[in-house]
């Protein structure tokens, strides 16, 4: 990694999806259609262009998926009816509820109510503890995403300091655990870490999941060090100032086009996996 390496996303997610084809073919030849549940509640328009967007790259490798649009008022109740549900349905491999919800509901409830095997957003407590401990099948799409550029593109990660910017129970601390497991050295801070930018500075591996636009700055980076922009603001800016990383990093994800397609490509695949599994339980 001597010369500076641009982490392709769109590469990634291509290549993840070519492997996925046959095995979904494999599965429809056996009489099953792998099938995603989108839950989407009320009308928040980025909610449903997301939603669209991950229902598109299902069907196009033939996946099934069942998109389901809740009014914005429905109470916590109704909506764990809907979930519970699509856990009893034989067909439904995968459901995604579609963060975040109205500030009403009981989100975490929402997730919790979600059956581990369907679980291929890896939202419950119960996946991340397993991804915690090593055994978890579906761990969180972005960070099952980061991890999967870092292997595409062969990163050492063992041994290496690995800094996350963000805690949240889907993002910073999911990658948290995955770089961990790998044998890195993980710090993880947050909006409240003291001297922030001198903690960055110690990174091999930096993690920028704070959902603020271009907060880390060119001069936090390390020279050498692997920038994983896990960012997506208005304009299509990442929480990387991309232009003034690049200069120190020895590799860099850009935004759009890094981070983004290869957590929908995780999706489909934890569906996929998903399908396979209970096809080989019957």
């Amino acid at each position: 990694m001597e010369n500076k390496l641009l982490l392709n996303g769109t590469r990634v997610a291509t290549d993840i999806k070519e492997q996925l084809k046959g095995r979904v073919e494999e599965l429809t030849s056996r009489g099953v259609t792998p099938c995603l549940a989108t839950v989407l509640v009320g009308d928040d328009p980025s909610s449903a262009t997301y939603v669209k967007m991950k229902g598109n790259a299902c069907e196009k490798l033939g996946i099934l998926s069942k998109r389901i649009h809740l009014p914005a008022e429905i109470t916590t109740e109704d909506l764990l009816k809907t979930i519970h549900e699509l856990n009893e349905d034989e067909a439904v491999h995968g459901i995604l509820l579609q963060h975040p919800v109205p500030s009403h509901i009981d989100e975490r409830a929402a997730f919790e109510a979600i059956d581990i095997e369907k679980d291929v957003d890896g939202v419950t407590s119960w996946g991340f503890g397993q991804t915690s401990f090593g055994f978890g099948s579906y761990p969180s799409c972005t960070p099952a995403a980061i991890m999967a550029i870092l292997n595409y593109y062969d990163v050492p990660i063992e041994g290496k300091h690995a800094v996350i910017v963000g805690r949240s129970p889907i993002l910073g601390k999911p990658v948290s655990m995955l770089l961990l497991n790998r044998n890195a050295t993980v710090t993880t801070c947050h909006s409240r870490t003291q001297n922030l930018p001198e903690i960055v500075k110690q990174a091999d591996i930096v993690v920028a999941a704070v959902g603020k636009p271009k907060f880390i700055k060119g001069d936090w980076i390390k020279p050498g060090a692997v920038v994983m922009d896990a960012g997506y603001n208005p304009g299509n800016i990442g929480d990387a100032d991309y232009e003034e990383c690049e200069k120190n990093a020895g590799a860099i994800t850009p935004v759009p086009g890094g981070v983004g397609p290869v957590t929908i490509s995780m999706l489909l695949k934890h569906t996929v996996d998903a399908a396979e599994k209970k096809l080989n339980q019957q």
